[in-house]
């Protein structure tokens, strides 16, 4: 209950202060660019990583990208940059 309330109340103050949402409620941004290269910001941490398939933690699930030859280009503690043939991009909630 407490917690439903929190996120309302998170959303009702960025809609009225007109911050960004991703920021107020702590949503990751995933910037893509065609299926050749996918930036995320506000992460919480990788969980796995192959040439195949990237896993990364959210505050509320996961964010899995799936394709091939996928190499790392940056990775910061809440950021990361991602090159290679992208297929499939699933928001796994929790």
């Amino acid at each position: 209950m407490v917690k439903k309330w929190r996120q309302q109340m998170k959303r009702w103050m960025a809609e009225k202060l007109e911050l960004p949402a991703d920021i107020m409620m702590d949503l990751p941004r995933i910037t893509m660019v065609g299926h050749i290269h996918i930036y995320i910001e506000n992460h919480r941490g990788l969980l796995a990583f192959s040439d195949k398939e990237l896993r990364l933690l959210l505050r509320n699930g996961q964010l899995v990208v799936r394709g091939e030859q996928f190499v790392i280009k940056t990775i910061l503690p809440e950021e990361i940059l991602l090159e290679g043939k992208i297929s499939q991009v699933v928001y796994i909630d929790e």
